[in-house]
């Protein structure tokens, strides 16, 4: 089980207490926060691994690639072609989760469920990115369990054996369902 402490919005003081602790997996949302917390700490943490956990505009590609070491949000074709000609460039193979909007959600990104397997596909033959699994929200307002357990079984018939799914409010369902990875912010950091 892979704990993944959501930094996104957090203090540098608070990242800090959490990098004395021993935590060396984080989260964020956003490229450019991303690299006003973690461009100087890298060198002082070597075995520091960066999730990117929100979405990704094309044009901030190159400096994902740069500072991330695992994509989350692999979440449509334009940005699957751009991460694997930036990663080809830069001579880095991260490994990807693809980002699955698993409650058919018109408000939230990610692929959804009748096209993953085409995208899974494109992503791994065509494009050869390193594809370990994949990631989604459930609704917020529905019971957790169905969508994760969905989502176990859409990963097992890919044969996928990584889960990115749950977070603060229901880690231990996710758990009980297969998650390999979780999303912890405000149980670790508190509210924001």
């Amino acid at each position: 089980m892979t704990l993944i402490a959501v930094s996104k919005n957090q203090s540098p003081e608070k990242i800090a207490e959490a990098l004395e602790h021993g935590y060396r997996q984080f989260g964020e949302n956003r490229v450019q926060e991303a690299m006003l917390h973690w461009t100087d700490l890298r060198s002082q943490y070597p075995d520091l691994i960066l999730h990117l956990i929100g979405p990704l505009q094309s044009n901030k590609a190159a400096e994902a690639v740069a500072l991330f070491d695992v994509i989350q949000t692999l979440d449509r074709p334009k940005i699957a072609k751009v991460l694997s000609e930036e990663m080809q460039k830069q001579q880095r193979r991260l490994p990807c989760f693809i980002q699955v909007n698993i409650g058919s959600e018109p408000q939230k990104s990610g692929i959804v469920i009748n096209a993953l397997a085409e995208f899974h596909a494109y992503c791994v033959q065509d494009l050869k990115l390193n594809v370990i699994g994949l990631m989604a929200i459930p609704p917020f307002d529905k019971d957790p369990v169905p969508y994760f357990q969905r989502l176990k079984k859409l990963g097992d018939e890919l044969g996928l054996t990584q889960f990115s799914m749950g977070m603060s409010e229901d880690y231990q369902q996710a758990i009980a369902c297969g998650a390999t990875h979780i999303r912890i912010g405000t149980a670790l950091f508190g509210a924001r």
